[in-house]
């Protein structure tokens, strides 16, 4: 039997959740351009930050910035609330 490294699984997972997540936002987005919605726009762009906003960070920006474990959670937290701030303004502001 072949042994996976855990942190093989762990990026093949996060991949998946961005992937995932941006089919969804993406949903979203054709939604706000069929119905002219503004609430839909920021439903996308909330969450495609929230699935892969973080996936980008932990990823890209971290190695990319040689970020410490404290940088990298810091700035995956803060794409995560703009995510929600996103989200919430679409549900209420709009």
């Amino acid at each position: 039997m072949v042994a996976v490294e855990p942190a093989t699984v762990l990026f093949a997972t996060a991949l998946a959740t961005a992937v995932v997540g941006l089919v969804v936002a993406g949903y979203a987005y054709r939604g706000y351009r069929r119905n002219d919605s503004l609430a839909m726009f920021y439903l996308s762009i909330g969450i495609a930050l929230i699935a892969a906003g973080p996936v980008a960070v932990s990823y890209g920006l971290a190695p990319l910035l040689s970020l410490s474990d404290a940088a990298s959670l810091l700035g995956v937290l803060w794409v995560t609330i703009a995510g929600l701030i996103a989200i919430l303004y679409s549900l209420e502001g709009t």
